[in-house]
């Protein structure tokens, strides 16, 4: 069996025909292991084509440990999942994609010992790029602790794999 039927195999098991792609279940099953896993990632709300995860403060996520600034690395991996998200939650179904380019900008630092949110909107779908957009704050949207815009490029889940 080659590496490309292996794939849509294991794509066919995960996403029986007539999938569609539930939020609340995907966030939770994604923050349970791995890297979302680690840093603590939850599920928060979702609309149509848009996601919040929440990243509750921890000491050990902290930057400068007299501040109590979360650092930067955890905001923005919790700003690339819900990025990434956003496009599934919009597209109804989950399929491999790839970040092409991923801009933070930076307003304020985040609270410590505050709950940072990240709200992101998949808001254009092109052929094969999806169009991002978000926002990173504490509950008050009109505050925000940085925005994010990017792309992703959809892949496949047939044939992506080339040997």
């Amino acid at each position: 069996m080659s590496k490309d039927d292996k794939a849509a195999g294991l794509m066919k098991t995960i996403m029986p025909e007539g999938f569609v792609f539930d939020p609340e279940r995907g966030a939770r099953w994604f923050t349970r292991a791995g890297h979302t896993g680690f840093l603590g990632m939850e599920y928060h709300d979702h609309g149509s084509d848009w996601i919040e995860l929440a990243l509750p403060w921890r000491e050990d996520l902290v930057g400068v440990e007299e501040t109590g600034v979360l650092a930067s690395g955890p905001i923005i991996s919790l700003l690339d999942n819900a990025t990434s998200m956003s496009v599934w939650t919009r597209q109804g179904t989950f399929n491999p994609q790839v970040t092409l380019d991923l801009r933070i900008d930076y307003v304020r630092a985040a609270t410590p010992g505050k709950t940072v949110i990240a709200r992101a909107e998949c808001y254009q779908v092109r052929r094969s790029m999806a169009f991002v957009r978000g926002i990173a704050h504490e509950g008050d949207l009109t505050d925000p602790i940085a925005h994010t815009a990017g792309i992703f490029m959809l892949v496949s889940s047939e044939g992506w794999s080339k040997p």
